[in-house]
């Protein structure tokens, strides 16, 4: 895209003229307008301008997916705007051929690869920002509301105007004679109006009228004119305060939009990491439950050959079948909600619900490894904690059955980097989050609509003057008035007018004053609102981070005893000395226990990224990978309360 400034009044005439300014330097004069727009707003907001487009690649994942992967589509439009075809009478030719720059993800695809493509987290996050057609939305909204601002500034921008006319008029004389006289005139006009921001507004016109009698005695007369006005309003209306209302909140609505994009786009990074985990978690439960699937089917084997050996009762057989078909059950249902995650997650990032994408199997691995080690979740800790823990003496005895009970508090462990205090959390989110000065603004707003509205109520004086230089022509003075190719002064004739309107009948304007309180008030309820909204869901989040932390521990003990439990069946099932029922339901546990590890996991690291965004800490680029927040280090295990 050109990035150049919009172009003056002369050049523009000119080049409509000669016919080489077409839509597509309309479009690109808009496109420079609306951006200047939003690198101010962002410069406002932020402090300084970033990268901003709303221009789609010209080749873009999705459609090479679709076209590589053969993947079934109904028209053209399913794969790109690019790809359609221009209708008739078209304005732009180049317009449909895109004018982004190509995907990044474009050289991870292989034509001639029949596997699927594997996308890492981050890689997800890049590919959200670019192909989600959510994403492309709110950035629309963004430059939508730049040039609505672009549009609030050019009405005190010099506005020009060029007409030419011209008519053919025929007079029948009443005279006697009754002679007719055909004239045609051509009248070529130059207009301007300039409105200022105090209220002032000048118009000017200058023009020739050109007269040519086609009839005797076949005159030609010339003349030219300008008018000019002006209009200062005294009380009501006067006042840039009152005046560029219009212009000042197109600018807030700008800022307001950039700072509502910036909110979605953390919002929408959590969603996608959030939906990612998700699907692996799915899966995590499909591997776990064709685990426990493939055990019930080893263990029904064994039993029937026991069974045929007089060893084992038909009941027994009998119940290992039944495990196994609800095994069989649980496994193709866990096939089917991670087939249908799949399908959700690619839908979030834009993709056809069908194409060959898979997640990074391993990220869910490293995120297990990360966390036990950060948090000192061990299979020792485990087994310390159900082999009795604070129930044992200093000698390793059991204590007595009516000693006392003590229950240790929850979130003793070591807590994580992002368990702050509810406090400090807190007070980062009240100065953090976007959303919360966008509410701020809103109020301010509501106040200069109060002030408005009360200079509404006021009388309104205003003082008209006009200024009227040489004369017309027509077809019937033509004749009477001789040429005149300049203005004279003298022959000018010059006007005054003050206009007073009485504030005697204004029950409209009082109306909008009283509602303009109401909207006041609600402002700021709204306000308060989500400030209490905003304390809570970090309130929530921290909760959430203890209880997932605590449920870690707990899970991870549980896989060990269930683990435990599961070899001692066996080994007493061989023995003679427990029955097929015990082992089933070890079995039947430790799938259990295995998925609400893998959930207390995920749980737990997307409570982690909620917090941030919640608070407001978390940072999106324009690529859509995230800068994370890193607190200070603690001097203490200890959680903060």
């Amino acid at each position: 895209m050109r990035n150049r400034p919009p172009p003056s009044a002369a050049p523009v005439v000119l080049a409509l003229l000669l016919g080489c300014y077409g839509p597509d330097d309309w479009s690109e004069e808009a496109d420079s307008a609306a951006l200047d727009n939003v690198r101010r707003a962002q410069e406002a907001a932020f402090g300084a301008p970033g990268p901003f487009t709303i221009e789609r690649p010209s080749e873009t994942f999705r459609r090479r997916l679709i076209l590589n992967q053969q993947l079934p589509h109904a028209i053209r439009a399913s794969l790109s705007t690019a790809e359609l075809r221009p209708i008739d009478h078209w304005p732009e030719d180049d317009r449909l051929s895109g004018r982004g720059a190509p995907s990044g993800f474009l050289d991870r695809l292989d034509p001639a690869s029949d596997g699927p493509i594997e996308l890492t987290l981050l890689e997800a996050l890049q590919l959200a920002a670019e192909s989600s057609r959510e994403y492309q939305f709110r950035k629309e909204e963004v430059f939508r509301a730049a040039l609505g601002l672009d549009l609030e500034r050019n009405a005190f921008e010099t506005q020009w105007g060029a007409v030419l006319t011209g008519d053919l008029a025929s007079t029948l004389s009443t005279e006697p004679t009754r002679t007719r006289t055909t004239a045609i005139r051509g009248t070529p006009e130059l207009s301007v109006v300039q409105r200022f921001q105090n209220g002032i507004s000048m118009t000017g016109a200058l023009g020739f009228d050109l007269i040519r009698l086609l009839t005797a005695p076949r005159l030609r007369s010339t003349g030219v004119f300008a008018d000019a006005s002006i209009s200062i309003p005294l009380l009501r209306g006067a006042g840039r305060f009152v005046v560029a209302e219009p212009m000042i909140r197109a600018e807030r609505e700008t800022l307001y939009q950039v700072l509502s994009f910036e909110r979605f786009k953390r919002t929408f990074a959590v969603r996608v990491a959030s939906e990612y985990l998700a699907v692996l978690q799915s899966y995590d439960r499909v591997q776990n439950t064709e685990q426990n699937y493939r055990s019930l089917v080893l263990s029904a084997r064994q039993l029937r050959r026991l069974a045929d050996a007089g060893r084992r009762d038909q009941i027994q057989v009998d119940q290992a079948v039944q495990s196994e078909l609800q095994a069989r059950d649980s496994w193709i249902r866990a096939l089917q909600t991670y087939d249908r995650a799949r399908d959700d997650f690619r839908v979030t990032l834009g993709l056809p619900p069908d194409a060959a994408i898979e997640l990074d199997r391993d990220e869910l691995g490293r995120l297990g490894e990360a966390v036990r080690h950060r948090l000192d979740i061990t299979m020792e800790d485990a087994e310390r904690m159900v082999a009795g823990g604070k129930d044992r003496d200093a000698d390793g005895e059991s204590v007595s059955a009516d000693a006392p009970i003590v229950l240790p508090d929850p979130g003793l462990g070591r807590a994580g980097p992002l368990e702050l205090g509810q406090e400090e959390a807190i007070e980062l989110a009240l100065e953090h989050r976007l959303d919360l000065h966008v509410a701020e603004g809103n109020v301010y707003d509501a106040q200069r609509q109060v002030a408005i509205r009360a200079d509404a109520l006021g009388a309104e004086a205003t003082l008209f003057g006009s200024g009227s230089f040489g004369s017309r022509r027509t077809s019937a003075t033509s004749a009477l008035l001789p040429d005149s190719t300049t203005l004279r002064t003298s022959d000018a004739t010059y006007g005054a007018t003050l206009e007073v309107d009485l504030p005697l009948q204004r029950v409209a304007e009082r109306n909008d004053y009283r509602n303009a309180w109401i909207d006041l008030e609600r402002a700021v309820r709204d306000y308060q609102d989500l400030e209490d909204e905003v304390k809570s869901e970090v309130r929530d989040r921290l909760r959430t981070l203890l209880q997932t932390r605590e449920a870690q521990r707990i899970e991870a003990a549980a896989v060990f005893v269930a683990e435990r439990r599961v070899d001692s069946a066996r080994m007493s099932l061989d023995a003679g000395r427990a029955q097929t029922r015990d082992l089933l339901e070890a079995q039947e546990d430790l799938v259990s226990a295995q998925n609400d590890l893998t959930a207390a996991l995920v749980a737990y690291r997307i409570a982690e990224l909620e917090l941030q965004r919640d608070t407001g800490l978390l940072q999106v680029g324009p690529d859509g990978l995230w800068t994370e927040y890193v607190p200070e280090e603690r001097t203490t295990d200890e959680p903060r309360s």
